[in-house]
């Protein structure tokens, strides 16, 4: 008995790894080839602040987005007195934010990059520029995220070992 592909297997197998080796590629070109694109429209921007306890892999370049439409970037990142970050975003001229809006850092996808997702609030004020926002969410972590789903599942087991044994 040979070890041996068919032709045929030899066919698809290559087929296959070509697929996966252009899905690649393009993926790359999609991830690292945006930056940059999304903020080059040279229109006229103002200053807004968002305080968060954490940001985790959101870097100064990212994009701000609002109903999933890229709004604007982030400027700048400074620690305030209480070593909390400190982030200088702006978005284009005439958005206006309401001021009981929040921002949060998301990610764009399990291994995406990361950016900030502003929920409109209901508010009739707007936040003025170089305004704050009130309502932020840092991002998450996804080993803690891991981490804690790890501890749930051990708590439960302990818990049901505890069962059985009574």
């Amino acid at each position: 008995m040979s070890n041996e592909y068919s032709r045929e297997e030899q066919s698809a197998l290559k087929t296959g790894l070509y697929v996966v080796a252009t899905l690649v590629v393009l993926s790359l070109f999609y991830i690292f080839g945006r930056e940059g694109v999304e903020h080059q429209d040279n229109g006229n921007y103002y200053p807004l602040h968002a305080r968060f306890g954490r940001t985790d892999g959101l870097q100064v370049g990212d994009v701000v987005r609002l109903a999933g439409v890229t709004v604007g970037k982030v400027v700048a990142a400074e620690l305030d007195n209480d070593f909390n970050a400190l982030l200088t975003l702006e978005l284009k001229e005439g958005l206006k934010i309401p001021d009981d809006s929040s921002a949060s850092i998301v990610s764009d996808g399990i291994l995406g990059s990361k950016y900030i997702e502003i929920e409109p609030g209901g508010s009739m004020d707007n936040l003025p520029t170089g305004g704050e926002f009130s309502y932020t969410q840092d991002a998450m972590v996804l080993e803690e995220l891991v981490e804690r789903i790890i501890d749930l599942g051990k708590a439960k087991r302990k818990t049901d070992n505890k069962g059985d044994k009574q």
